[in-house]
Formats: C-alpha cells, sequence, structure tokens
C-alpha cells in the first residue's frame, strides 16, 4: 500500500473511530483516536451552546494539535502507518458552524499559524451517512450529552465536510454507509481493503 497516514472522516455517529481502530488492527498501524472526552466544555457546550462554544472548540484545537504533534514525531520502528479517527481541519469547520463572526475571526488566525506544522494525511476516507443512520447510531452508544443533537445541526457539519471536500485538493475515499457495514460484513471491510491498493489522484473517489 502507498499510503503512510491515513484520516477516517464522517459526520457525528458516522463510525469513525470503529473503522480507524478495524484498519489500524489490520495492519498493525498506529493509531490516534479523537480524545474527546477530556473536554470539559462538551457536555456545557450541548446545553448553553451560544456560551460555551469559544471554549469547546479552543480545547478542541489545542488538544487535536497536541496529540497529532506528538504521535506524529514519535517514529515506530514497527509500524509504517498511522491511522487516525479525526482531521485536523475539523476544527475550523466546527468552528465556523458554532462560534460567532468575531469569535470565528480569531480563531481562525490561532488555527492559520499551527496547521502548517502538522503533516497532512496521504488518504482520506469519508463515511457518508444519512441523517437517520446517524441518529440511530448517536442512539446506540448513548453518550448522555449526545441525545439531543438536532437533525439541522448534523446537515450543517454534512454541508461543511462536503463544501471542504470539493473545494481543497484531497485526495479522498467516498463511502456510501448505506451500502456498507464494514463490523458485520467482511466482504465490505476486505472491499475497502482492495480498494486502499490504488494509487488515487487527488479529488473524489467511490467506494
Amino acid at each position: 500500500m502507498n499510503y503512510r497516514y491515513i484520516t477516517i472522516e464522517g459526520n457525528i455517529g458516522a463510525g469513525k473511530t470503529t473503522l480507524a481502530t478495524k484498519l489500524a488492527a489490520h495492519f498493525n498501524a498506529k493509531l490516534i483516536l479523537e480524545e474527546f472526552a477530556d473536554n470539559p466544555f462538551l457536555p456545557k457546550f450541548y446545553e448553553k451552546p451560544q456560551q460555551y462554544a469559544f471554549p469547546l472548540e479552543l480545547f478542541f484545537m489545542a488538544e487535536r494539535y497536541k496529540q497529532l504533534k506528538d504521535m506524529l514525531q514519535i517514529q515506530d520502528m514497527f509500524s509504517n502507518l498511522v491511522v487516525s479517527d479525526y482531521l485536523f481541519i475539523k476544527s475550523l469547520l466546527f468552528a465556523k458552524i458554532n462560534l460567532k463572526e468575531e469569535e470565528y475571526s480569531l480563531y481562525q488566525k490561532l488555527f492559520d499559524i499551527i496547521n502548517p506544522q502538522l503533516v497532512q494525511p496521504d488518504l482520506l476516507i469519508f463515511l457518508n451517512a444519512p441523517i437517520p443512520k446517524l441518529q440511530q447510531n448517536i442512539k446506540y452508544r448513548n453518550r448522555s450529552y449526545e441525545q439531543q443533537i438536532a437533525d439541522e445541526y448534523l446537515v450543517n457539519v454534512h454541508d461543511m465536510y462536503m463544501q471542504y471536500i470539493r473545494q481543497h485538493p484531497v485526495r479522498t475515499l467516498m463511502v456510501d454507509m448505506t451500502k456498507v457495514d464494514f463490523v458485520k460484513n467482511p466482504g465490505d471491510f476486505d472491499h475497502l481493503l482492495q480498494a486502499l491498493d490504488k494509487d488515487y489522484e487527488p479529488g473524489i473517489h467511490y467506494l
């Protein structure tokens, strides 16, 4: 396989962590998982979004930067592949949805300072799932602070990701999650592994 750094992305509840963990186990790769549970502002944000959006996003950006910076600098002699379940750019995308204009302007300045210091992934696997499927997964994993996420918010997140992918030369493998189940159907996972043998050009490709 030609890729050394693969990122799994998608909306809330799309199955990013599940697939990243499965891929890393298959390839004996270094796994980077977002430590969202460490963000003390997350439950507060869902209760009072306007009050806690800025500290929430600032905390996320700082933690993501530190984690990626530390993990990607560590040389692992037993693994040549890194798999993560988030893009650093998601900090900016979610900030654009959640922050007021003046807060977002400041946030973007900070983001633009630190983003160039990070290694960018060779391949983005985007899990594209419809809103009912996302809500079903959110309900199933039963994180209390997520249970009131509105469909409208999930639509905004989806649209923001799509806008970013279409406007930037990201090498993206788009996966329709209504047609696959990487956990229950081994054949779907095998199909993905076969797709990873291809050397994709920048742009959107479909599984």
